[in-house]
């Protein structure tokens, strides 16, 4: 905070010593009123255009941030879509790959439960106690 005040006496002090600075230069100006008037009005005239320029400048040099910005983002994006694809890909593989496993499980247990059945069914054939299931 008191870095902020430094720095807004300093300003100060330089917009004082300015204004001094003009004021000296007017009141010792070898030229006439008039020719003063015309050299302040010329260079008002120039600081204008030379502030009309920078605008310009910044404007363009802004817009190419934002261009460039914009092309950074759009990078982005197209990237996180394609991470997520990969992964959506990946994720389906996987799901394929646990429906084949769950399928053949449920097919060996099924071949496991009627040789279960056939064998159940041959020993009690054999010794006579059941006609089967």
């Amino acid at each position: 905070m008191s870095n902020e005040n430094n720095n807004n006496a300093a300003l100060g002090w330089f917009i004082a010593g300015l204004g001094l600075g003009a004021l000296l230069g007017v009141l010792y100006a070898p030229k006439s009123g008039r020719e003063t008037r015309e050299d302040l009005i010329s260079t008002a005239k120039d600081g204008t255009e030379y502030v009309r320029v920078r605008a310009r400048e910044v404007v363009g040099q802004a817009g190419e941030l934002i261009d460039r910005g914009k092309g950074q983002a759009t990078t982005y994006v197209k990237r996180g879509k394609e991470v997520v694809d990969q992964g959506r890909a990946q994720w389906e593989e996987f799901v394929d790959k646990g429906k084949d496993f769950v399928t053949d499980q449920a097919s060996r247990v099924a071949a496991a439960v009627e040789a279960g059945k056939q064998a159940y069914t041959t020993a009690t054939s054999e010794t006579g106690e059941g006609s089967g299931i």
